[in-house]
């Protein structure tokens, strides 16, 4: 299995936009963020989780060629919003398979309803399989069976997903013993990591650090990364020996 980084950043990725400090204007290409999404692709299978407002140049960039499906771990528009540019790969393959909480498919439903619309298609519209997930309950992804993970955004319901030996939590600020436990005997974990400083509804640096500690995975990458966390260079320095933060275009194989 590989594990290609779309994006590693925030919402407002980085540089921000009218943004001059130092971590905006580095040279160092680890230090450029797009929306936080990774491509997960093995043999013929080919998934991405979470599709965002820069899923086109993401796909472009990683020469991504079939879509099996995509996974969204919650509704915010970094996640999301580019739902639309599915729209070559369903030109190729008919309809693209998605999965996410049912709220989450509600919220899709209302933003993109001429996707989902049966009446009136207009031609060149993209087209959907919907896939509720459900807490508890796995699924098949391809071949092999994803798990997901049930974590708290703040106060809001989320998911994260184990395929194998990988799982990949973003915009987690809090998950409970029992589906922590579910996390065990990691090859791979990819965690969000916001910046130093505490956050109401993200893991700082330090927050992350601890689950990895508890987790004990053989790696970890972190992603979801502001510019307040510094220079990639700089805080990678500072980590634990199996901990990385990741950056986009960064390809791992498990």
């Amino acid at each position: 299995m590989k594990v290609w980084f779309l994006g590693t950043g925030t919402s407002q990725g980085i540089p921000v936009i009218g943004c001059n400090d130092g971590v905006c204007r580095s040279a160092d290409h680890r230090d450029k963020r797009l929306r936080v999404s990774v491509w997960i692709h093995w043999d013929d299978h080919s998934w991405v989780i979470d599709c965002g407002p820069d899923f086109r140049q993401q796909m472009l960039t990683s020469q991504c060629q079939k879509l099996d499906g995509i996974l969204y771990t919650h509704e915010h528009s970094d996640h999301t919003a580019g739902l639309d540019d599915i729209r070559p790969f369903f030109f190729r393959q008919g309809d693209i398979p998605i999965y996410g909480h049912e709220r989450v498919i509600k919220n899709l439903r209302q933003r993109f309803d001429y996707v989902f619309t049966e009446v009136d298609r207009y031609p060149g519209a993209p087209s959907v399989t919907v896939n509720e997930v459900v807490r508890g309950q796995a699924f098949a992804v391809g071949n092999k069976t994803c798990e997901p993970i049930s974590v708290k955004h703040g106060d809001l319901d989320i998911f994260g997903y184990r395929i194998g030996s990988f799982a990949y939590l973003t915009d987690v600020k809090y998950i409970t013993p029992e589906e922590t436990e579910k996390l065990k005997g990691l090859k791979v974990l990819v965690v969000s990591a916001l910046r130093h400083e505490p956050h109401d509804t993200h893991y700082n640096l330090e927050e992350a650090l601890a689950l990895i500690k508890l987790l004990k995975p053989e790696r970890a990458y972190l992603t979801h990364i502001s510019h307040n966390m510094g220079f990639h260079a700089e805080v990678e320095q500072t980590l634990p020996e199996n901990v990385f933060l990741a950056y986009d275009n960064l390809e791992i194989t498990i």
